[in-house]
């Protein structure tokens, strides 16, 4: 509401997008400050590309101003911008999504409806009328904001006060935080350090649950990046990995990194791995994070930027959803729906696991240990469990480690950066969220409209208007 405002008052678009630029580096500061934790550059280019995007958004919102509904007219701008960041330059960066922010407000019975689309679609909106209030108080405008308002919260208390459907069966999940050094892009330690790190903490697990402290589960989780080697070419990895599952007896999903399929290329996957050695179902991690863990144009930004030796070897994105159909020691096959890290942030990996009957998310935050960016991801994650319906457990390296029911609501949390283990039960649910489907052409309808009606509005040979409501005068 507060940059609508300014933005209404600039004296040009140009202004507009000073008043946007400011606003980005407003936001995008404090919130992205993590990123200096790979390289300062990398913090630099990322404020940039936010901010620029933030610009965008408030040229937009001056232009939309001509319109008699500008208000929905700039809240349809604004998804649409959304849209584009996420999935542009390099895959996009949809990390401050405004639909992320509100899992624990009254608006969060909307996810499961139209999902953080739909809820940053909400929130625009509302800001918007204050805005249009704001700028010119009467009393068809408080009518109509008071009629959103009494749409909007109907449809969250909706969402919020109807009962989540009992689970159709139970699976426990033993899991296991192994611990890591943290501090930057080499927080995971020297080579096998977070794999020795993983094989004693599930040590622990078996102990505990052969002296009867734990239930023994169905099968257990370790988190992204547990082996930084491949288990299959590196043989003292693979033995870790081999005694860990053998220790514990029950299947494991490792998240391993994996060589190929060129040289000098790698994969960041999760491998179902039997105590009989079979390897099972395998999902690779579709969300790379550029300058994390690839390098765009490797070959011309080698070469000017020697920094950029951290990343390593060039990952290689996954195609396929991470839909793992498994068989459990009792006979049981289920699926589960696999994200890895990043990967929750964008809409068609999440929604690509809507049949999915519980989420498993592993993640590698041992670089930003002691960042936003750790709470961040778990808020986003609250978000996606919500949009679901889906119990969702999250496994970390380093924190946070957690498990998250079908509201969203967190039931166990482990903050701490040092090892844990434990057993939780997930809830197996089947059926899929409106949101899974209505989310994404919710979008791509919203950037379309916003395009055509401004394009309209520039195309249309008028005066500048003042500000008008939505219908009158």
């Amino acid at each position: 509401m507060v940059l609508t405002v300014a933005v209404h008052r600039s004296t040009s678009l140009r202004a507009a997008a000073a008043v946007g630029l400011a606003y980005g580096l407003g936001l995008s500061g404090p919130t992205l400050g993590w990123m200096a934790a790979i390289h300062p550059a990398a913090l630099v280019g990322l404020l940039l590309l936010s901010s620029s995007w933030s610009a965008v958004t408030a040229v937009l919102v001056r232009a939309a101003g001509r319109s008699r509904g500008w208000p929905v007219l700039a809240a349809l701008a604004w998804l649409g911008v959304e849209f584009l960041a996420a999935r542009v330059p390099f895959g996009g960066f949809g990390w401050l999504r405004l639909g992320y922010t509100q899992i624990d407000s009254p608006l969060a019975g909307l996810y499961p409806f139209i999902g953080v689309a739909g809820v940053s679609f909400s929130v625009v909106l509302t800001g918007q009328l204050g805005a249009w209030i704001l700028l010119g108080p009467s009393r068809r405008r408080l009518a109509w904001s008071a009629a959103w308002l009494v749409v909007v919260t109907g449809a969250a208390t909706a969402g919020t006060v109807t009962p989540t459907p009992p689970p159709d069966g139970v699976v426990t999940a033993g899991w296991v935080q192994g611990g890591a050094p943290g501090g930057g892009v080499y927080g995971l330690g020297p080579p096998r350090t977070i794999t020795t790190n993983q094989a004693r903490a599930t040590r622990e697990l078996a102990a505990a649950i052969d002296a009867g402290r734990l239930p023994a589960p169905d099968f257990v989780v370790w988190p992204e990046n547990a082996t930084d080697l491949d288990p299959d070419t590196d043989q003292r990895t693979g033995q870790l990995v081999e005694q860990s599952v053998a220790a514990v007896g029950r299947p494991v999903l490792v998240g391993a990194i994996l060589d190929g399929p060129g040289p000098r290329q790698r994969r960041t996957a999760a491998q179902w791995r039997e105590p009989d050695g079979r390897i099972g179902p395998t999902y690779q991690k579709r969300s790379i994070v550029p300058f994390g863990e690839w390098i765009p144009f490797r070959d011309v930004l080698l070469p000017l930027i020697p920094a950029l030796r951290y990343v390593g070897a060039q990952s290689v994105a996954g195609t396929d959803p991470g839909l793992l159909d498994v068989q459990l020691p009792d006979g049981r096959s289920i699926t589960l729906g696999v994200l890895a890290c990043f990967d929750v942030a964008f809409d068609p990996v999440v929604h690509d696991l809507a049949t999915a009957q519980a989420v498993i998310v592993q993640s590698n935050n041992a670089m930003y240990q002691g960042t936003a960016q750790i709470e961040q991801q778990f808020a986003i994650t609250r978000a996606r469990a919500a949009e679901l319906r889906r119990d969702t457990l999250v496994v970390t390296t380093s924190g946070i480690t957690g498990l998250i029911d079908p509201t969203g609501r967190v039931t166990m949390k482990v903050t701490e950066p040092g090892p844990a283990v434990g057993v939780v039960q997930l809830g197996l649910r089947t059926g899929t969220t409106t949101a899974s489907w209505l989310a994404t052409p919710l979008e791509v309808t919203a950037t379309v409209a916003a395009a055509l009606w401004i394009t309209a509005l520039t195309l249309t040979p008028s005066p500048r208007r003042r500000f008008h409501p939505l219908v009158g005068s």
